[in-house]
């Protein structure tokens, strides 16, 4: 019995297996190029958009749609759709190039490969992520001995190209947002379809027109410069590259690029840094005035990154029990922004600012302070309730004590002389 349920688990599972769809095509855009030198003896480039297919399977394949290009990929140790699992084929991006070997000839070393290569490359984008394959097209026919982009040979609008992928170069990472100073991981991953002693792995650093090598690693010398990859992990064709602290400075694209002769691919992956405001009034959750006195209330941004942050002052109606048709908060127009000042670490800080003149129809009024910034997914507010009293009991009272406080010193003056009077007239004459 159980041997009879085992058989039937076996099978279901792998009913479910084969029901899984694969994709077997996907349409894509080839760039075409047509290099040529214009009146002034300048080579100028026309890119010429021509509609394809990558269609997956076997050789002689029938093609998908006849009267486009058909790229036929057929089996190799590289899958393209190993890297774009779980990925519906509406949300890719496809776009098919030829690529130059710069006039560069070297014999792919694999069993049974054609002395001579033409080379394509497909790069597959989606949301999360981008897929670069290199696709090889064998051919009898030998380079021309010169730099192959002058001289690219003609591809008809049916033409059919049995190509397989020999290199793969991917990332899951291509924008990355981080906090400062966390720590950030940039993915970049690779694989080639044979064994070579030859595969040279490099990070690069880019910032307002400046590089500077972050990583490197040749398998055939064994040298590394840098660091921020491991050894292990890249044996494995797994490159990512670690950042252990998150700086402004950080901020800018990071260049993960392989090389196995005649080919080098390269990705880009832009890094963001943020930081979120710090938020905070001069003044406490409520504030107590009396009518006619002037107050000035500062809303602070501190330490925020980047640059951009928006402030806004919000009136809102008097504190009551009604929810229901309360009339909606208006924004001050009268409000005053400082200059905006640097810190240590590079961060932003600014502040927003108005000047409260009261009057007893303000009392029970809510005043909002709201931050938006790209690094918060909702705005910080703080807010704060009026109190606004009456003068008049104030200056009453006020005016009472200072009456009778003079009263009190004139009398504490004259005191001495009543006394001294008193006592002259309790004199008897002589």
């Amino acid at each position: 019995m159980a041997l009879i349920l085992k058989i039937l688990m076996y099978s279901c599972l792998c009913a479910a297996v084969q029901c899984v769809p694969q994709m077997s095509w996907l349409p894509c855009q080839f760039i075409d190029e047509h290099v040529f030198l214009n009146n002034e003896g300048h080579t100028e480039t026309e890119l010429i958009h021509r509609e394809a297919m990558l269609q997956f399977g076997q050789k002689g394949d029938t093609p998908v749609n006849p009267n486009a290009i058909t790229f036929l990929v057929t089996g190799s140790k590289l899958d393209l759709r190993r890297y774009i699992e779980g990925v519906e084929a509406d949300q890719l991006e496809c776009e098919l190039r030829r690529y130059s070997t710069q006039g560069i000839h070297v014999r792919w070393p694999v069993k049974g490969a054609e002395e001579y290569n033409r080379w394509f490359s497909c790069t597959l984008k989606h949301t999360e992520g981008i897929v670069t394959g290199f696709l090889r097209y064998p051919t009898d026919q030998p380079p021309s001995g010169q730099q192959d982009f002058r001289s690219w040979p003609a591809i008809a609008d049916r033409e059919i190209f049995t190509t397989s992928v020999v290199m793969v170069i991917q990332t899951q990472s291509p924008s990355v947002k981080a906090s400062l100073g966390t720590e950030q991981k940039l993915h970049c991953r690779f694989a080639v379809d044979h064994k070579t002693p030859n595969i040279t792995v490099e990070w690069t650093f880019q910032h307002r027109g400046e590089r500077v090598k972050l990583f490197s690693h040749n398998s055939r010398t064994g040298q590394i410069h840098g660091t921020g990859v491991g050894l292990k992990t890249l044996a494995g064709g797994d490159a990512t590259y670690k950042l252990p602290f998150a700086k402004i400075s950080s901020e800018g694209m990071y260049i993960c690029s392989v090389s196995v002769m005649p080919l080098f691919a390269s990705l880009d992956i832009s890094l963001h840094i943020e930081k979120a405001p710090v938020v905070s009034l001069n003044v406490g959750p409520t504030l107590l005035l009396q009518e006619g006195q002037d107050q000035k209330v500062i809303c602070e941004a501190e330490n925020y990154y980047p640059l951009d942050v928006e402030i806004i002052w919000y009136q809102g109606p008097a504190v009551s029990g009604q929810s229901v048709g309360a009339p909606l908060p208006k924004v001050l127009q009268n409000i005053l922004l400082s200059s905006h000042r640097h810190s240590q670490e590079k961060t932003y800080s600014l502040s927003a600012f108005f000047y409260l003149q009261p009057s007893l129809s303000d009392s029970g009024r809510q005043y909002t302070c709201s931050v938006s910034h790209k690094s918060l997914r909702v705005p910080i507010r703080k807010s704060f309730i009026l109190t606004v009293e009456e003068p008049s009991s104030w200056m009453f009272t006020l005016t009472v004590v200072f009456i009778l406080i003079i009263l009190l010193v004139v009398l504490y003056m004259m005191l001495p002389r009543l006394l001294s009077g008193k006592r002259s007239a309790q004199k008897k004459p002589y």
